[in-house]
């Protein structure tokens, strides 16, 4: 039986799930933050069988320390199902490392397709540990941040891409409901 962990962030309510000592899941909640949820008194929701509850709060505590500015990697096991395309693009997209981007025809040629952008695009939207396998370090040809449909879409990204400080062009001004804490 997976464990699962849904928890308040600066990017909305994440939910891990794992299978054993691994994380198979994450998911940045698709509201928008709200900065009263991190004070809300229900915390973390947790259903693991007592045996995963140690890891399963350990791995949401990396999570948290991410995003707090804290940590930089994670100690985390993922597994996950995916085609052998999927599985080649996000060993790509775990090999970026913090505050690092590529393109998505950088990663097409990393993977030894170099005209397989778009199919890296799907790939990427496929992405079920978004965070651990970081895909909003990809960006458009122009180093422009582009197509992520995690949390609350573009706004995430840019706030993860901030948090990072990568720098980007935004090639279309648009207002940001996210800012990163300092």
């Amino acid at each position: 039986m997976p464990a699962i962990i849904s928890f308040p962030s600066p990017l909305g309510v994440i939910t891990l799930q794992a299978e054993g000592e691994y994380i198979t899941s994450c998911d940045i909640g698709r509201v928008t933050w709200r900065p009263e949820a991190l004070g809300a008194s229900g915390g973390a929701s947790l259903s693991p069988s007592p045996s995963h509850s140690e890891f399963i709060r350990g791995a949401a505590k990396q999570v948290l320390d991410f995003l707090d500015g804290d940590r930089v990697s994670f100690d985390l096991h993922v597994e996950v199902s995916g085609t052998a395309f999927q599985q080649a693009v996000w060993r790509t997209l775990a090999s970026i490392p913090f505050g690092s981007t590529m393109t998505y025809g950088e990663i097409a040629s990393a993977v030894g397709i170099p005209r397989a952008g778009r199919a890296v695009g799907a790939a990427i939207a496929a992405n079920p540990v978004p965070l651990l396998v970081p895909c909003h370090r990809v960006l458009g040809t122009r180093r422009n941040p582009v197509g992520y449909d995690r949390g609350s879409g573009l706004d995430t990204k840019l706030w993860l891409l901030r948090h990072e400080s990568i720098p980007f062009q935004v090639t279309k001004p648009r207002a940001s409901s996210l800012e990163p804490a300092r």
